[in-house]
């Protein structure tokens, strides 16, 4: 049997990879050009897509959303903008990162403010048993520590390993975030599932700083 070979087929060969990368956004989905658009921070393909039909919780091959990808770059008017056309505020991707863990990791406080006040759950987990607790802790992201906690996140809650808040800032050596901590009410003698307490963890981290402040709250 004798094949005819297009001329089209022989230029995508030949030309390689990078063909594809040229195709027009005319030729992807509505849902590629959202995606590619918050890729490459393009705000009005987005909105193009957005007015075409594009779905607005589509994902890419991470599981990340559009809106995710504005809030790692701390975009909070495309963020308004997905939230507004429907981008699901709880929608995590494969990792099971949430938006707002997105938020509290990166230390964007003002989109973390519209996150919560969209429902978006502080209590969820990622695939390793970090929360936007966690994340904002062990970042010594203050502002968005004090957000959760005045939002009803209690502030000697033991996540994984009986690890709390507290301690994630002092191993991370995080000071302003661990005097935070202690003025809302953490509790420097809990230990956690080594037996260990946050003093210990700082001393053990050489963040030496972080450690005395904890012997000294230890002493009132």
């Amino acid at each position: 049997m004798r094949f005819v070979i297009s001329g089209l087929f022989l230029a995508l060969l030949f030309a390689g990879p990078g063909a594809f990368a040229q195709q027009s956004s005319a030729e992807l989905s509505l849902n590629a050009q959202l995606l590619a658009g918050a890729r490459n921070g393009d705000e009005a393909l987005v909105r193009r897509a957005l007015e075409a039909g594009a779905a607005p919780n589509s994902r890419n091959r991470a599981g990340d959303t559009a809106l995710v990808i504005f809030i790692r770059k701390g975009n909070a008017a495309m963020v308004d903008l997905l939230l507004g056309k429907g981008a699901d505020v709880n929608l995590r991707n494969l990792d099971k990162v949430s938006p707002l863990m997105t938020a509290a990791y990166h230390g964007h406080a003002g989109i973390a403010r519209v996150l919560l006040d969209r429902g978006a759950d502080m209590t969820a987990e990622d695939q390793i048993g970090k929360t936007s607790m966690v994340y904002a802790a062990g970042q010594g992201h203050s502002e968005i520590v004090g957000m959760l906690l005045d939002a009803g996140v209690d502030v000697n809650k033991l996540y994984k390993h009986d690890l709390t808040a507290l301690m994630w800032a002092a191993g991370y050596g995080k000071a302003d975030t661990v005097r935070l901590l202690l003025e809302k009410g953490a509790d420097p003698g809990l230990k956690d599932r080594r037996g260990k307490t946050a003093k210990q963890i700082a001393a053990e981290a050489k963040h030496q700083l972080v450690a005395e402040l904890l012997a000294a709250s230890e002493t009132k």
